[in-house]
Formats: C-alpha cells, structure tokens, sequence
C-alpha cells in the first residue's frame, strides 16, 4: 500500500489530468495508481494525502468517520466576535447548515509565500479553522456567509497528519506507524 502526503501549491488541480492544460498532480508526483483523497480547489494550497488504497481514501472522505481537517484562512476584514460565533455554530450554505466546528482567531501564520501574492483591500485576518465535513469549497461559502471573503486557503493538516517539513510541490510517503494512527482516528471517531 502507498500512501503519501502532498503539499499542493495554489494553481493545481486535484487531478491528474486536465483537459484545459492546467498544472496537475501528475507535474509533481511521478507515481502509478494512486488516488487523492478528496480534494483542495485550483486556489487552495495545503496538505493532501493520495493512495492507492480505496479502504483509506473512505475513511478519510466519508463525513461519518468525522476526520478533522485543519485549515489556516486569511480573510479579508477585521472579524467580529459574533462572526466567529456563527462560523462556531454553523452556518447557512446552500440551503443547508454546517456542522459545528473550531474557529479561531490565530496571529499570521509563517507559510511559505504563494505564487500568486494575495493583495488585500482592507486589513485581514488569519483564521484557524477545523472542520469534520468537506463540502465544495465549504470554508469559501462560510465565510462569505458572515460577510468576511476568503482570499487565502491552506489546509494544514488531515487528522494527524500535518504539513510539516514539506514545503509546496513536496511530497513523502507515510511511514506504517503514520498510516496506522489514520486508521486509528478514523475508527474512533465513526458515527453511524
């Protein structure tokens, strides 16, 4: 079994192939066979983890074993303390409410700098928010919802899991032990 951690800078598709020609994957890993498990959008950057295992792509996309997903969010404004709470609570997004989550106010976090610079039109704020759902582009909507626009996205860790020692376009391959405390959290955390 192959299971790897990603680092996929803004700009690429969780494909690994595009018909428009956009950059993919398949630019940065070099491997046969194996699969994302979910995805970030072409201007979200973070942590991915692919396999060739469809058992643990499941646990980590199927909502019911609730995975935390951690994401480090600039927004644009300075954010409300009532703003935050509706982000805690859930908010209202495609005629469906969010399930509760974290979300704090975090200080800039030092992440490598984007290749494409953000350019805000008022002050910002950094956000760390975790999530155990992963509708499409999910954070993006919360946030517009509470009237505070996403410009910056990059999830920074999937359970246990996390971005550390790589830096975008870098991968590695999970140790045993790494896969093993996956499984773990995904079996202790399943509702049904």
């Amino acid at each position: 079994m192959k299971v790897i951690a990603f680092y996929k800078p803004y700009g690429v598709l969780t494909a690994f192939r595009d018909l428009e020609g956009r950059p993919t994957l398949k630019e940065y890993i070099p491997l046969p066979g194996i699969y994302p498990a979910g995805r970030l959008d072409l201007d979200s950057e973070g942590l991915l983890i692919l396999s060739d295992d469809g058992r643990l792509i499941h646990l980590l996309t199927d909502p019911r074993h609730r995975i935390p997903k951690t994401y480090f969010v600039q927004v644009e404004g300075k954010i409300t303390p009532e703003a935050l709470a509706a982000l805690q609570r859930g908010v209202e997004v495609k005629g469906k409410k969010t399930r509760r989550c974290e979300a704090l106010i975090i200080p800039q976090p030092d992440l490598p700098p984007r290749s494409k610079p953000v350019t805000p039109h008022d002050e910002t704020t950094w956000l760390r928010l975790v999530l155990q759902e992963g509708r499409k582009r999910q954070i993006r909507h919360m946030t517009a919802a509470i009237g505070f626009p996403t410009l910056r996205l990059v999830r920074v860790a999937i359970g246990p899991i996390t971005l550390e020692g790589l830096q975008p376009g870098e991968w590695r391959e999970l140790k045993d032990e790494e896969v093993r405390r996956l499984w773990e959290y995904g079996q202790s955390n399943r509702r049904v």
